[in-house]
C-alpha cells in the first residue's frame, strides 16, 4: 500500500502536471512561464524542480506514460505473434486502458488538446522527434529479443520500427491539424495509418485506398 506522503508527492506532481497543461493549452507553450505553473498550483519553483526538470519535462509527461505503457504492454505479449502483430495488437489493447491511467490525472479532452499543442509547437515537434528516437531503440531491442535477433547484425526490427514509428507520427500530426480534438478521432487516424503500412509497402496502389474516418 502506498504510504500517505508518496500519495501526497504524488497529488503534488498531478497537479502540476494538470496546471501546466492548462496554461500550455490556453496561453500557448512558449509564453507560458514555470512561475505561472507554480502560482497556480501553490507551489514553489523549488517544488516544481523536484519532480520536472524543465517546462520542457512537463509539457512531456503523459507522453512519457503512453510510451512507458506501450513498451510495458509490447514486453508481455505472448510468444510467437509476428513483430508488425505485436506492435499493431498492443496498440489496439492499450489504448483503453492508457486513457484510463491518464483520466485519473488530467480530462481527457486536455491530454488531447495538449497532444495538439505539442504536435503544433515547433519546439516541442523537434524535442517530440529527439525523443522518439530513445523510444524507437527501446522497442528495436524489444522486438530483437523476441525474435531472438541481433539488431547490429539483422536491420529487419529497426526497419519494422522505423516504418511504424513513422507512420504513428505522420497520423499524430495529420490528427493534430485537424478540427477533431477527440480520443476518438486520434485513434481513428492512428489505427487507419497503420493498417494502411502494409499496402502502402505493395505495388498494389491501383487498388481503393484504406478511408481515414476521423474527419469525413
Amino acid at each position: 500500500m502506498t504510504g500517505l506522503r508518496e500519495r501526497k508527492k504524488q497529488r503534488t506532481r498531478d497537479a502540476l502536471i494538470r496546471a501546466a497543461h492548462e496554461l500550455f493549452v490556453a496561453k500557448g507553450y512558449e509564453a507560458t512561464t514555470v512561475d505561472e505553473v507554480t502560482d497556480t498550483v501553490d507551489v514553489s519553483q523549488r517544488t516544481f524542480f523536484r519532480y520536472f526538470t524543465s517546462k520542457e519535462d512537463v509539457a512531456f509527461a503523459l507522453q512519457d506514460l503512453v510510451e512507458q505503457r506501450y513498451l510495458e504492454a509490447v514486453r508481455e505479449r505472448p510468444p510467437g505473434e509476428a513483430p508488425i502483430e505485436v506492435l499493431r495488437r498492443t496498440l489496439d489493447e492499450t489504448w483503453q486502458s492508457i486513457g484510463e491511467t491518464i483520466h485519473e490525472i488530467v480530462p481527457m479532452q486536455l491530454h488531447m488538446r495538449m497532444w495538439q499543442v505539442i504536435e503544433t509547437t515547433p519546439a516541442l515537434v523537434a524535442v517530440h522527434l529527439r525523443r522518439s528516437v530513445e523510444m524507437e531503440e527501446a522497442l528495436v531491442t524489444e522486438i530483437a529479443r523476441r525474435q531472438d535477433l541481433d539488431p547490429e547484425k539483422d536491420p529487419r526490427p529497426r526497419v519494422l520500427v522505423a516504418a511504424y514509428s513513422g507512420v504513428m507520427r505522420a497520423a499524430g500530426r495529420r490528427w493534430g491539424c485537424g478540427q477533431d480534438t477527440s480520443m476518438t478521432a486520434a485513434q481513428c487516424f492512428m489505427e487507419s495509418y497503420v493498417d494502411a503500412l502494409g499496402p502502402a509497402l505493395t505495388d498494389e496502389w491501383a487498388s481503393t485506398p484504406p478511408r481515414v474516418t476521423a474527419d469525413g
